[in-house]
């Protein structure tokens, strides 16, 4: 753990995390990756020099669907499916829909490009606390702050061409910080992060290839590194990619 917050320091004087009700004020172009209101691609290109080098497969979701905000649907069998883009309000809405249909779900269906990382945090939190499952399903995404959701299932399986990524969390607001509040966000902001990740169990490798990964770029995870860092728990369901 302790590896994962020097890491995020050495970067401190450049990236920050996401907090995207700083973007809903913001009027300047907007740096790094936002689906939800900037150019550049759902999908963003693997690392140059990284492992593995692209995307596994194309998403089957539209990149309009990606795009729009989180939303959710009950489909039989007890599965919640969460798609599109993680905006500011996404946790209170889930919560809301959990509160109203919890008896319901087993299961949280994920399909998102990442986006706000308290909501993620929140709703990870909440999936951990109901005793619910994660699932990232074929040709499904889940980048960014995505898998801190997904991190919060008690079981969690990526099915065979799930596509799950992770990379460097920046600060959109229009405002900059000075080094000095750069610094100290980047030392709480890990400390968060790494300790949600350690209370749910996923190995701190996971979150050094995000900080290691510049925000318009994503490192995508094979199934060997989602067994190896415990992101999954259902090894069997990627069996056939890992070989």
């Amino acid at each position: 753990m302790r590896g994962a917050f020097f890491g995020l320091l050495a970067a401190a004087g450049t990236f920050l995390f996401v907090d995207l009700r700083e973007m809903s004020l913001a009027r300047a172009a907007l740096p790094g990756h936002d689906p939800m209101t900037t150019d550049a691609p759902v999908l963003p290109p693997a690392l140059t020099d990284g492992v593995p080098q692209a995307p596994p497969v194309e998403p089957e979701a539209s990149r309009e669907v990606l795009r729009q905000a989180m939303r959710f649907e009950l489909l039989p069998g007890g599965q919640l499916k969460a798609e599109g883009s993680i905006d500011p309000g996404a946790a209170d809405r889930f919560a809301e829909e959990i509160a109203a249909r919890g008896e319901y779900v087993k299961e949280v269906s994920l399909n998102s490009p990442g986006g706000s990382v308290d909501d993620a945090l929140a709703m990870s939190a909440l999936i951990r606390e109901k005793g619910l499952s994660t699932r990232v399903a074929a040709k499904s995404l889940c980048a960014s702050s995505c898998p801190l959701i997904f991190a919060g299932g008690v079981a969690r399986e990526a099915e065979e061409n799930a596509i799950l990524g992770v990379h460097q969390v920046f600060n959109a607001g229009q405002e900059r910080p000075s080094p000095e509040q750069a610094m100290s966000a980047a030392q709480s902001t890990t400390a968060r992060i790494t300790r949600h990740l350690g209370e749910m169990g996923i190995g701190e490798g996971l979150w050094m290839h995000a900080l290691e990964t510049p925000p318009d770029r994503l490192y995508y995870l094979t199934p060997k590194e989602m067994v190896e860092y415990k992101l999954i728990t259902a090894p069997q369901a990627t069996a056939k990619q890992a070989d």
